[in-house]
Order: structure tokens, then C-alpha cells, then sequence
């Protein structure tokens, strides 16, 4: 990917904390490279090369500088790439899609041949997928070494390298030293460590309304399995290797932009893939400054978005939950949806050791094996609704790829709405919040079209449709600081 070099470097010089993200400087004199960020003196411009990702710079020879890190940076459109291909690649490769499989197979879930997925890679991001995965495993166990007191034989395994000698080397190929060596430099810094538990920081580009996100979300928890007070959400996790109950709050004020993910110390061998849940539940790796310049063109969201900085579109921890969830709310309010969703919890879900109290999230949502076949109707719901969402089970236990990621929202779409009781509002509200769509837009919301009427009389679906067109391909994110609105 071609960035201008007088452009990058006017804005380097600034330090603009918008810029952080988007380019990162190599200097050639030093050997490392940067964040536009860096409190270091500004290179000449002579010494300066410009790359879309770190990867990039990586392959080119340069190693992270030790004061900008600039592998925490946040993620930013030059590593989602312009591609629709490559942006769901990077998601699939920072879920972990590389650790344990090759890039052919993940060419074949994204319906591409290998050959053409390393081409969009190179174009867009200067990178070959499989450098991509590389840097993300040395840059997520660099983390865990600096930020935790875990043997590196676990935070090897838990980075995704399968033996210590290919960790140890990339490590210090990557950053110039190795694990044991990047550990004593932190605790000379006075690291601090919190007995029985991994606290892992989460950055993410301000501004972030985390108070308003919570606001969002504390209504439509599913009790018992989520749970929202003191600033802090908590929820139970099943994975394969970890059964237990995370936390994440935001940090302190003047700590930086993070939230912190708080897990039990047993969880360590899937850290990496509670990392990225949290950040697509949060939606850290957005731009809320670019998305709310371009939002804010529009005549009467610009003062919504004003009233509501840093909103961000809230994700899913779980894809399948959340589909049932959107099933549920059809057509009732959003207290009715979470307590049939409690219900449903209730009646199928599986309790975990929640050291005897209630208060605290204590049951799994049930998995599409405990629902493919279950009277789900018993807890009161009407029976072609508890037929959808048996439907939609015995779907995804048969291989469906109705929620996979897909080549574009029409084929989400498509997939989503060939299920029984699936309609427009419902695949649309998946869409946005499961599989992520950015331009997803549930015009037929009953919140959407009051939000948007100037008078008693409210707009029809295919008018607010129609007008969305303008907000492409943020709609989704219209939908938010639309909703947002009627709470104010």
C-alpha cells in the first residue's frame, strides 16, 4: 500500500493522536519504527519511510520502538484494508484463524483461492496474511510478557506458537530481544501483578463513551449470564479449555484509552481469543472520529452526534446468542426480550461454579445442541417463534453458514433470511451486531423511524431506507447515535 510521504510526514509531525494508527514511520537511521505518536524527536525526513501496518514494516527490517509500542496501537482502516476481503481476513487472523490452521484454509472460508487472498493482502496492506499472523502472535505474547507473571511455556502455548524454540525466535527477531529479557526491562518499570487473575489491557482510539455503552447494554443482558453494575460488565465464558466468569471496566481516569479484560489465572491457554471477543463486543478496533466526521455531514445527525461522542456499536460475545436474542425481541420490548431470554437460560443453560451467589452471572447460554430439539415454547414464548430459533439450531449443528462471515451484508443477509421466521428487521439486527456489519440498518425499528420523525406522524421503512442510502456505509452507527437519541 503506496502512502504519500510528505503527507505522512506533516502529520507526523504534529503528534495528532487522530493520526495514531494510520501510517507508522520506519527510521532508517535507527532501525525502528513508530507511531505518529512517539514522544521521540522527529526524524529528519530523509530517515523516514511510511507503512500501512506494522507487519509491513517488520517485513522491511524494522523492529517495534520500545517507548510508542507501536503494537498496541488501535486498529484503524489501513489494517482492515479497502478491501471487504481482507477486512474479514484480519478479523478471522485476529481471532486466532492462523495459530492452528494454514492460509489456504482460511483463503477457503473467505471463498477465495490462496493465491488471489495473498495478492489482496499484498495490495492492500504491504503484507502476506501469514506475516500478518506472525505479527500478531509476537505482538499478543509480547503483551503477555510485559503485562503478566506467566511462564513463557505458558505464553508461548497461549500466543498460538506450538513450541517454546519457534517463540523464543520470532520474539526476538520481532523486537530485537528476547522473552526473559523484555520481562526485566518491565519490572524494572515496577510492573504490578494481581494474585490468582491476568489483567490484560485493551486500547482502543478516543475518544470511547463507555458509560453510554454500558447504558446499551445493561437492558438487554441475558440474567444469568450477563451482569452490568459498578461500571464493570461481567458475563460466563464457555470455552474449550476455560469455563469461568471475565470482567472488563474501563480504566482509570488519565491511564490511558483502555479497558481492562480481567480473567481468572486458569483461563491462560485461550487469553488470545478472549482478548478479540472483547474487543468485537466493545468495537475497539473502531474510528469514531473518521465515522463521526462523515455522519456528521448529514444536517440532523450532526447535533446527535455531538450530544454522543465516542458511541460505538456494540458487538456479540457469542454469534449464536445473540441471533437468538434478535429472535426473542421480535416484536416485544426490550425488557420483555431479556427476560424470555432469562427464561430460556433457566430452562436449558448449564451452571457454572459461581462460588454460591446468584448475583453474579452463573449459567451458560445453552449451545445449538441444547436447543436443536428442546421445548422452548414452555417458557412462554409463541411456538413459531420457539420453532425459528429450533430452526436456526439445527442449522448451525448441520454446518449452515448462516452465521459465518460473509463475502458481503447482502450474502449475510440472503443466508439469515432463507431461516424460518427470519425477517428483514431481525437479519439486519444480526447482521449488525453478530456479524459486525458496519452498514447494516434495521429501518423497520420502531426506535429508528420515532428518531427520526419531525412530526407525530412516523416515517415508513422504505423512507428511513432511503435516506440511510446517504450514511453509507455507516449505517449501523447511524442506527446507534439514532437510538441514543431517544434515550436523551
Amino acid at each position: 500500500m503506496s502512502l504519500n510521504h510528505d503527507t505522512c510526514y506533516r502529520a507526523l509531525k504534529t503528534r495528532d493522536p487522530r493520526f495514531d494508527g494510520r501510517f507508522f514511520t520506519g527510521v532508517t537511521s535507527t532501525g525502528v519504527y513508530c507511531r505518529p505518536v512517539c514522544p521521540a524527536l522527529t526524524p529528519k525526513v530523509a530517515h523516514c519511510v511510511f507503512f500501512a501496518c506494522a507487519a509491513a514494516a517488520e517485513g522491511a527490517g524494522f523492529r517495534p520502538c520500545r517507548r510508542c509500542r507501536p503494537e498496541t496501537a488501535p486498529g484503524t482502516p489501513a489494517w482492515r484494508g479497502t478491501s471487504a476481503t481482507v477486512s474479514r481476513g484480519l478479523q478471522l487472523i485476529e481471532a486466532g484463524a492462523l495459530d492452528s490452521a494454514s492460509v489456504g484454509e482460511l483463503a477457503q472460508r473467505l471463498g477465495v483461492g490462496s493465491r488471489h487472498l495473498r495478492r489482496l493482502f499484498v495490495e492492500h496492506l504491504g503484507a502476506s496474511p501469514a506475516a500478518i499472523g506472525q505479527t500478531r502472535r509476537a505482538h499478543f505474547a509480547n503483551r503477555l510478557i510485559q503485562e503478566t507473571d506467566l511462564p513463557m511455556t505458558r505464553i508461548a502455548l497461549a500466543s498460538g506458537y506450538r513450541n517454546v524454540r519457534r517463540f523464543n525466535a520470532e520474539v526476538r527477531r520481532i523486537f530485537g530481544r528476547s522473552p526473559r529479557e523484555i520481562r526485566q526491562s518491565k519490572r524494572k518499570e515496577g510492573r504490578t501483578a494481581e494474585q490468582g487473575h491476568i489483567v490484560l489491557r485493551q486500547a482502543y482510539r478516543a475518544p470511547f463513551d463507555w458509560q453510554a455503552m454500558l447504558a446499551f447494554l445493561a437492558p438487554r443482558a441475558i440474567p444469568g449470564v450477563e451482569s452490568i453494575s459498578g461500571g464493570v460488565y461481567r458475563r460466563t465464558v464457555d470455552d474449550p479449555v476455560f469455563t469461568g466468569v471475565i470482567e472488563v471496566t474501563a480504566a482509570p481516569t488519565g491511564a490511558g484509552d483502555e479497558l481492562l479484560l480481567r480473567v481468572p489465572a486458569s483461563a491462560t491457554l485461550c487469553l488470545g481469543r478472549l482478548s478479540a471477543r472483547v474487543r468485537e463486543l466493545f468495537d475497539l478496533a473502531a474510528d469514531p472520529l473518521a465515522i463521526a466526521d462523515q455522519l456528521g455531514t448529514d444536517a440532523r445527525l450532526k447535533p446527535i452526534i455531538r450530544a454522543h461522542p465516542g458511541l460505538r456499536m456494540p458487538g456479540a460475545w457469542n454469534r449464536f446468542e445473540m441471533a437468538v436474542r434478535a429472535i426473542l425481541g421480535q416484536q416485544i420490548t426490550v425488557a420483555g426480550a431479556s427476560r424470555l431470554a432469562g427464561k430460556l437460560v433457566q430452562a436449558v443453560g448449564r451452571p457454572i461454579d459461581a462460588q454460591g451467589s446468584t448475583a453474579t452471572p452463573h449459567l451458560l447460554f445453552p449451545r445449538p445442541e441444547d436447543l436443536a430439539d428442546a421445548d422452548i415454547a414452555a417458557i412462554g414464548m409463541p411456538r413459531t417463534r420457539a420453532d425459528s430459533i429450533r430452526s436456526l439450531a439445527r442449522a448451525i449443528c448441520d454446518g449452515g453458514t448462516a452465521l459465518e462471515t460473509a463475502p458481503s451484508l447482502e450474502v449475510a443477509l440472503e443466508r439469515l433470511t432463507a431461516l424460518p421466521g427470519i425477517g428483514d428487521w431481525t437479519a439486519q439486527y444480526i447482521a449488525m451486531r453478530a456479524l459486525r456489519e458496519p452498514d447494516a440498518f434495521p429501518a423497520g425499528d420502531l426506535g429508528l423511524r420515532k428518531a427520526w420523525a419531525q412530526s407525530e406522524s412516523l416515517p415508513t421503512a422504505s423512507a428511513l431506507k432511503q435516506q440511510a442510502d446517504a450514511w453509507r456505509p455507516w449505517r449501523a452507527y447511524a442506527a446507534m447515535w439514532l437510538w441514543a437519541s431517544l434515550s436523551s
